[in-house]
């Protein structure tokens, strides 16, 4: 089963993180957890929503934080997930990005000498086009 994918009923994800389906009520409204909703409005929990209960609990049992510092601990480390998601697409990116330039400096006729380590101090290109018999 995809560990995302919404289809707990309320009383079978409450049993599963050891609380109250009045506690999972609760943690929806206060934005701590978000269920999926069926057809008929009833709040449907996935296997990773169940995990996640789970820590609400030992952060807010064992550690001592108020569910206020739970959430935002929670949207933290959302945000941080985000963002490392974002860095890893534009690496993937830049990497493909200096493939490509590299493929197209070995066909180019004129290669990017910039880009790369010069032993020279300058680079001419010089363009010469014969006169016309005319003029």
């Amino acid at each position: 089963m995809d560990e995302h994918a919404k289809v707990l009923l309320i009383s079978v994800a409450a049993q599963l993180a050891g609380m109250h389906p009045q506690t999972l009520r609760q943690y929806d409204r206060m934005g701590l957890v978000e269920p999926g909703r069926s057809a008929g409005g009833g709040r449907r929990y996935s296997l990773r929503d169940v995990e996640l209960l789970r820590e609400i609990q030992r952060l807010s049992q064992e550690e001592g934080v108020s569910l206020a510092g739970v959430k935002r601990i929670i949207d933290l480390e959302r945000m941080v997930l985000e963002l490392r998601e974002r860095l890893e697409h534009a690496h993937q990116q830049l990497v493909y990005a200096e493939r490509r330039l590299a493929q197209l400096e070995t066909i180019s006729a004129f290669p990017r000498t910039d880009l790369l380590p010069s032993t020279r101090t300058s680079t001419a290109l010089v363009v010469w086009r014969p006169r016309s018999a005319e003029g």
